[in-house]
């Protein structure tokens, strides 16, 4: 009796493990093909939208693991296009990490990469940039800025919302230190 091998699953399982399978030890936590910003816990994309070199290096183990460039330890051996393609990969999720933080926070009504999944933004990286480029974050009518923010420039209200972030991350942290359980 032949058995028949689904090749495309067995290559979405092969592309999990690599790209997920040092966040599952990191975090605790499953991801698959389809686990977007959104997806995460809390506490995980809390950790990834810190700058520093902790997330630096969760997001290289995740972006060198789709790419299948290796383990992150390794980046320093890459050639200098794909540290800085790994690199600009990196810093493109940080910001989606920001915003999905800016959103649960209510701050944000949408950001372009809402609905795309991890494995979406690093495999096409630079065609959801571009999406998201032209598309930049919103904030919610609701936020108390939101009359300052709408009388701006298109461009002074993505640096307004950029702004943000630091007080937007220490008010995730305390959001996350005072949930009950």
């Amino acid at each position: 009796m032949t058995k028949i091998v689904n090749f495309q699953a067995y290559r979405t399982r092969a592309l999990e493990q690599r790209g997920f399978g040092p966040w599952y030890k990191r975090f605790g936590e499953s991801y698959g093909e389809k686990t977007r910003l959104s997806d995460l816990s809390e506490k995980t994309l809390y950790l990834l939208s810190l700058p520093g070199e902790t997330s630096a290096m969760a997001f290289y183990e995740l972006i060198m693991g789709i790419l299948d460039l290796g383990k992150a330890s390794k980046f320093y051996y890459l050639d200098k296009e794909e540290q800085m393609q790994v690199v600009d990969i990196h810093l493109f999720l940080a910001d989606q990490s920001r915003f999905e933080i800016m959103r649960r926070l209510g701050w944000l009504d949408r950001f372009a990469s809402e609905k795309d999944s991890l494995l979406e933004m690093v495999q096409a990286c630079e065609k959801v940039m571009a999406f998201c480029k032209h598309n930049p974050p919103e904030l919610a009518e609701s936020h108390p800025d939101y009359n300052a923010y709408k009388a701006l420039t298109q461009l002074d209200r993505e640096t307004f919302i950029r702004r943000m972030l630091p007080q937007a991350l220490e008010t995730f942290k305390k959001r996350i230190i005072f949930q009950p359980g």
